[in-house]
């Protein structure tokens, strides 16, 4: 079995963060051997270079928290994060458009933010506390169409984090292959394994340390 360790995106996306606050999580990264940590775009330079070398990722989000921006600023945003040291790209999809049925545009903006990506990973996040059920078998049935790599249930910003029960919907939907991010409230090694059960291959969290601290204490 993987350690737990190795499905952790560690996440700080919260406004106030510091270039030291980077600096931090990254380094709690590298000790607890987690996939990636995941960041506002203007903090990437500072992660790649604490990174370099280090085996772990850099992941960028785009268009956060809403997705309401245009598709050429995601594009432009992901080229530049690319460009900065970004591993990885979490869009936030436009749930505005997903809701008016809007199919043709959100192609547009996931396809557009995967030309930007030029080859690097990329995940879709539908923001299932907004969606309905139907509604979150057609994100995950767009983005897969338009290429991505990966759907995510949440931003941590919106209604609701992920659940099992919508994880096994988007699996169900998407199929075996393609990845699945499970981001918001996941706190607890217990709330890591039973997302990676109904169908997570990654685990969104700012709680990582707290995680693994608590899995070697169970050991």
């Amino acid at each position: 079995m993987k350690q737990i360790s190795s499905y952790i995106d560690h996440t700080l996306l919260k406004p106030e963060a510091t270039a030291r606050d980077i600096v931090k999580i990254c380094r709690e990264a590298v000790e607890n051997r987690f996939y990636a940590v995941c960041i506002n775009p203007s903090h990437v330079k500072t992660a790649a270079k604490e990174l370099q070398g280090s085996g772990v990722l850099v992941c960028a989000v785009v268009g956060f928290p809403l997705g309401a921006t245009t598709c050429a600023a995601k594009a432009f945003e992901t080229a530049e994060a690319v460009e900065n040291g970004a591993d990885e790209i979490d869009m936030v999809m436009h749930i505005g458009a997903l809701k008016n049925g809007d199919q043709n545009y959100l192609f547009d903006d996931i396809s557009g933010v995967i030309r930007a990506a030029r080859g690097k990973i990329v995940k879709v996040i539908i923001e299932t506390g907004l969606l309905s059920k139907q509604e979150i078998v057609l994100a995950c049935r767009l983005a897969k169409e338009a290429g991505a790599d990966f759907v995510k249930t949440s931003t941590g910003f919106g209604p609701g984090g992920a659940t099992a029960s919508d994880l096994r919907l988007m699996r169900e939907t998407v199929g075996p292959a393609m990845g699945i991010k499970a981001s918001g409230g996941v706190r607890t090694a217990a709330a890591v394994w039973q997302m990676i059960e109904a169908g997570a291959t990654r685990i969104g969290t700012s709680s990582g340390s707290a995680i693994v601290s608590e899995q070697r204490a169970e050991k």
